[in-house]
């Protein structure tokens, strides 16, 4: 049972202590209760915004401005009876003792949770697996990595595809078999998960930050050209939130220094610029199947190149530094960045249904460009004509017309039974990545400042993407709570 006394209130308190009580975040409601501690009256946000309307002053007496309307229910009726209670309009319902007295509150909003993002598991994925415990085949060799490599592969029209244990190794694994290594520089975008600066100091390289563009959030290649100096060794473009980089410009910038490019895809899994899938633009290619990603593994990734040479000194590293033909004989100090067969077992079922999910995810996209687009207080992440996104996470900034900051926004969609959560922070703000190169980023501060991801995953329907844009613009229709 939650302690509720926060949310209580002697029938005598003034409006302001009301107000004051609700701002502290008390789960969306105060219970006013009178001398025996019997609740005879209640406030939510909504309740408030009106008292405070209707009112002279913040000194006057919360009593006559409370709901007593309310609706509650007794703590010896059963849990699941007490939930079939809870609706849109009852969303805070009050629990009570045999004299009247709140003891616990139930939300729809806990009722109701809409998360960030989940897996989608329901095709092949148990038959699969079920397949290799029967047949003993659960480590890192087996039919099934050999054939989720195989069709990753065809899929991007890419010769080789290399299934490692993670989007992190794959990164670590192509930049070191690539040959970046000790006093080489590598620019990558400082508006990004850490994993692709740590992949860069882990292959012992130094990551130089150049900032990303105010419209699409990728890298400006202006910027790297500005960065580039005489040990700079590679360019690893990053597909914000599965919106490709301008890998045109990019590529060019390379080819005219001399220069390697990777491909970060651990967030653009089938998106595509100018009708080319992102992985395919670079020496090599490393995406992620994390468990919040458009096809998962639970853990995994996978690195593409159609450098054959460079396939297999990959395939080298990721096996110990042995070759298949001569075990435990070793060529290099490699690594153990192996997935297992069950692993791939789970991927080649979640390729099976990979069209699906982008289509679907393209829905959901089409929904929040609609509905949020058209809020003063939201600015969308431009794609661009000459892209398509995956909508790995559908993300957006507030504008200066928004009464809220972002992490207020992510409170109050909580309230609404909503997760969300803020973009990324800037790399070269962080304490880890303090000692190396970049200098400022301007627009990666300011679009992380005010930047959110919302929901958005193969498992939740269109009508809940409905419901988050239906959320966000009741929010900045209702204002802000005055300050207690």
């Amino acid at each position: 049972m939650s302690d509720i006394s926060r949310q209580i209130l002697p029938v005598s308190a003034t409006l302001r202590g009301v107000l004051q009580r609700l701002n502290e975040g008390v789960s969306g409601s105060v219970f006013m209760v009178d001398e025996s501690g019997r609740m005879v009256g209640m406030f939510t946000d909504g309740d408030a915004r009106r008292a405070v309307l209707a009112a002279e002053s913040l000194e006057e007496p919360a009593a006559g401005y409370m709901n007593t309307a309310f609706t509650v229910v007794p703590e010896t009726m059963a849990h699941e009876e007490r939930l079939k209670v809870l609706n849109e309009r009852i969303r805070h319902l009050p629990v009570v003792d045999g004299q009247g007295r709140p003891v616990e509150m139930l939300s729809w909003a806990e009722l109701w949770r809409l998360p960030l993002v989940e897996p989608s598991l329901g095709g092949n994925e148990l038959k699969y697996v079920s397949e290799c415990i029967k047949t003993n085949w659960i480590s890192s060799q087996g039919a099934f990595v050999n054939r989720f490599e195989k069709e990753f592969a065809v899929y991007h029209g890419v010769k080789e595809a290399i299934a490692v244990s993670n989007g992190t190794t794959a990164l670590h694994l192509a930049l070191v078999a690539m040959g970046v290594g000790k006093g080489d520089e590598v620019i990558v975008p400082s508006l990004t998960f850490g994993a692709t600066a740590n992949a860069v100091i882990h292959a012992g390289a130094i990551p130089v930050f150049a900032d990303v563009l105010e419209n699409d959030w990728t890298i400006d290649a202006g910027d790297v050209r500005r960065k580039i100096t005489e040990k700079t060794k590679a360019i690893l473009p990053v597909h914000l939130y599965g919106v490709p980089a301008q890998m045109d410009i990019l590529v060019a910038i390379a080819e005219e220094h001399g220069l390697i490019v990777l491909e970060d895809c651990a967030e653009s899994l089938g998106a595509r610029f100018k009708g080319s899938l992102t992985g395919t633009f670079g020496l090599a290619s490393a995406f992620s199947f994390f468990a919040n990603k458009t096809i998962t593994t639970g853990e995994g990734g996978m690195i593409l190149t159609s450098d054959e040479t460079l396939a297999d000194r990959i395939r080298l590293f990721r096996d110990h530094g042995m070759r298949k033909e001569r075990r435990y004989w070793h060529e290099e100090a490699g690594y153990n960045y192996r997935i297992t067969n069950m692993q791939s077992a789970v991927g080649c079922a979640q390729m099976e249904r990979l069209d699906d999910f982008l289509e679907h995810r393209k829905k959901l996209g089409e929904i929040y460009q609609t509905r949020l687009g058209q809020l003063e207080e939201i600015r969308l992440q431009e794609i661009g004509a000459d892209r398509t996104s995956s909508f790995w996470l559908y993300s957006v900034i507030l504008t200066d017309a928004c009464a809220y900051s972002r992490d207020e926004l992510v409170q109050e969609l909580l309230k609404e039974g909503i997760e969300s959560r803020p973009v990324f922070y800037p790399l070269h703000i962080q304490p880890a990545y303090r000692e190396y190169k970049g200098g400022e980023c301007p627009v990666s501060d300011r679009i992380s400042s005010r930047g959110i991801s919302l929901p958005t995953s193969n498992h939740m329907g269109l009508e809940e993407a409905e419901r988050v844009c239906r959320a966000v613009g009741k929010i900045f229709s209702r204002g802000r709570l005055p300050e207690a």
